[in-house]
């Protein structure tokens, strides 16, 4: 649907369009969490009306929303947590990357006992930043200043490497088919890792310095990759080894986060006009969900089947916009 033609129409034109169309199911609903926190990242539960998990890196914690009644709880992960990254893994664990410990942290969903896997010292101070899962149940993740690593939980051995061209390494992901590629913000690209050597390459976007910072795969196995320098989102092939991209609408955008959901449609976080964008591959348009609060800096999405989960950190809430 045309975002700006709605905007032209005000009261019963404007919500007898939205009910026409379906759009007026897709209105976000808005969930506050414990002042402070500053949410970063978001996972839920694969499970529909599970929990969604975020991380409240201001106070090293990680939080639980039970989306039903918007009750929260807030485990403590450790001393000096900052906590960045989360998903849900395979186990329906809580993963969390945990900047301020150095260490990759797991939370049991049943019984809330978390565990900590420190990285090595030679890895000291890698600012984590994201985590995935790869085909064998094995975790990679990222640090911005120049790394990238795995953990296997089944041996508890954690290996890292330097990351080519040092400090930039940010978002992570696999595909459907567990093939793992992190982006670079500072190094401004893509690259596919080895899984077995752990040996990465280097995939350059045909944008420079376009400042890669998250990354995400559809159904196809193609990677999704939000451009936080020039405001775009790209699209890297991995069949045809072919790239293309397109900017977002609006003065200025600032491409934060991706994430990619169950029908293919690509959503992203717009920092400069404070608003979550859902883009159709198909027809090339977007749809824009503009928080009703200024200064949301949703810094990460994720989601589950028929939602779409992002993180106010600026205003101590997360968002759900529903999936069509």
């Amino acid at each position: 649907m045309n975002t700006l033609y709605l905007r032209s129409l005000t009261g019963v034109a404007a919500i007898a369009l939205l009910a026409t169309t379906g759009e007026i199911a897709a209105q976000p609903r808005y969930f506050n969490v414990p002042a402070g926190g500053h949410p970063h990242d978001v996972a839920a539960s694969p499970r529909a009306g599970g929990p969604v998990y975020y991380t409240a890196q201001m106070t090293g914690k990680l939080g639980i929303l039970d989306p039903a009644t918007g009750r929260t709880e807030e485990i403590p992960l450790g001393r000096n947590s900052a906590p960045h990254g989360v998903v849900v893994g395979p186990d329906g664990a809580a993963w969390v990357t945990d900047g301020g410990q150095n260490a990759i942290v797991r939370v049991d969903a049943a019984t809330k006992l978390v565990r900590a896997w420190p990285l090595p010292r030679e890895a000291a101070n890698a600012n984590l930043n994201t985590l995935t899962f790869d085909r064998n149940g094995v975790v990679w993740f990222t640090g911005q200043s120049g790394w990238y690593g795995r953990l296997d939980p089944a041996r508890g051995a954690i290996d890292v490497w330097k990351a080519p061209r040092g400090d930039g390494p940010y978002g992570i992901a696999a595909t459907p088919a567990g093939d793992v590629y992190f982006v670079s913000l500072a190094g401004n690209y893509l690259a596919r890792i080895d899984i077995a050597t752990g040996n990465a390459t280097v995939i350059e976007p045909p944008t420079p310095r376009q400042g890669a910072r998250r990354v995400w795969s559809d159904s196809q196995g193609r990677l999704w990759v939000s451009y936080w320098n020039t405001g775009q989102v790209g699209m890297y092939d991995p069949a045809t080894a072919r790239w293309r991209d397109w900017t977002l609408p609006g003065p200025g955008p600032q491409a934060y986060s991706v994430w990619v959901d169950a029908a293919d449609k690509v959503w992203l976080t717009e920092w400069s006009a404070n608003t979550i964008l859902r883009f159709d591959p198909v027809t090339e348009e977007f749809d824009s969900f503009p928080s009703d609060r200024t200064g949301a800096r949703v810094r990460e999405m994720q989601g589950r089947a028929g939602e779409a989960w992002g993180a106010e950190s600026g205003n101590d809430r997360l968002v759900m916009i529903p999936a069509r």
